[in-house]
């Protein structure tokens, strides 16, 4: 019998990671942007959390399989402890990093595309994310050709070869094509700034850990992790409706992740892949949602800054307590807010205990399974 055409076609190699790796989705509308994501995200398990008044529908396009959650979901499975979810804030998505039972996570915008490197060739964001993931990082020396370990690059010389070997990489951020992120105040002098892949200067062709002790603005809208690492400290905070701050919620999950990544020896890598960011933010809302933020930011960097462990918090959890006492005790003389935020902290490890440990008690059915 001859040989059908379809038969004559090479055959894909399966996705990586399919079964280990969850697609989380903080939304307010219908989720269309998924069909241009559909050749990436189809194979993998989507979780959407519903930004916003929970009586909203919310569409996802058929062929997708996936969790849906609303508010009164959160509220039926957390209960109590519900209170440490944003309402209305794309900080949201924790509750996805919560119920997620997979070793990995990449979350993802709903106004956020596939990019186009400067060859026009798609970029597929998850596998580069899955593939930084997967390879080590080099947090205590830098090397000068960035990630040593991608196909064609190497350690240079004077790269002690006792650290060559690297470390677990707990965290991959990924960037932007078109729209920046930026603070409203930077959007109000730069309305018309956009990053382009035709702009090979802002095109950079590279992944690099950052180093020890170096902070940086983690921006949520591209980014990939083990949570079964650095999960416990991936909260994006109180943020939103009935909170004093907003757009501060993946920053302070990346400076609290960061931290704790340096104490437990993990890296943290950054660059690849691009993503194409469709949809620039009001800039005078965004100056309302930020204002305290960015008063206060000159205080909280200089904390986590300053921050030192102690030796016996060796997991994420332990860290993470450690640094709910510390923002509370530091922190909380600069506005009542961080008292709040830290007692959101402790419950939000006790979330993740109670909802990642068999012997818990509360129920993560969610509302719709596809």
């Amino acid at each position: 019998m001859a040989p059908t055409t379809q038969s004559l076609l090479p055959k894909r190699p399966p996705p990586l990671l399919k079964d280990e790796l969850d697609i989380v989705i903080p939304t307010i509308r219908n989720l269309d942007f998924l069909e241009m994501w559909r050749p990436y995200f189809e194979p993998y398990h989507l979780i959407i959390i519903q930004d916003g008044d929970p009586s909203e529908t919310i569409r996802v396009p058929k062929g997708f399989d996936y969790e849906f959650y609303n508010r009164d979901d959160i509220n039926r499975i957390l209960g109590p402890k519900a209170s440490c979810i944003s309402y209305k804030d794309g900080a949201c998505r924790s509750f996805g990093f919560l119920i997620s039972k997979k070793k990995y996570i990449f979350t993802v915008d709903d106004d956020c595309f596939v990019a186009k490197d400067p060859t026009g060739a798609e970029i597929n964001a998850l596998e580069q994310h899955i593939e930084n993931l997967l390879k080590p990082s080099t947090p205590f020396y830098f090397n000068t050709l960035y990630d040593p370990y991608r196909k064609g690059a190497d350690f240079v010389r004077g790269y002690p070869f006792s650290l060559r070997e690297g470390v677990p990489t707990a965290v991959s951020h990924g960037l932007w094509l078109n729209i920046p992120d930026y603070d409203a105040p930077t959007q109000l002098v730069k309305p018309r700034e956009r990053n382009t892949r035709e702009a090979t200067t802002l095109y950079v062709d590279a992944v690099m850990t950052v180093s020890k002790g170096a902070l940086f603005p983690m921006c949520g809208m591209n980014l990939a992790f083990d949570r079964e690492l650095i999960g416990p400290a991936m909260y994006y905070g109180l943020m939103g409706e009935g909170q004093p701050i907003g757009r501060y919620d993946d920053m302070w999950a990346g400076w609290c992740m960061k931290v704790i990544c340096d104490h437990l020896g993990w890296g943290v890598k950054t660059g690849l892949p691009y993503i194409w960011h469709s949809k620039a933010s009001n800039p005078f809302s965004n100056l309302t949602k930020e204002y305290n933020g960015i008063l206060w930011q000159e205080d909280m960097i200089p904390f986590f800054q300053s921050l030192k462990l102690p030796k016996d918090c060796n997991t994420s959890q332990k860290c993470y307590i450690e640094l709910s006492k510390l923002v509370r005790a530091r922190l909380g003389k600069i506005d009542p807010y961080f008292i709040r935020l830290a007692d959101a902290m402790v419950t939000w490890i006790e979330a993740w205990d109670e909802l990642n440990n068999t012997s818990g008690t509360a129920s993560a059915a969610p509302a719709k399974v596809k």
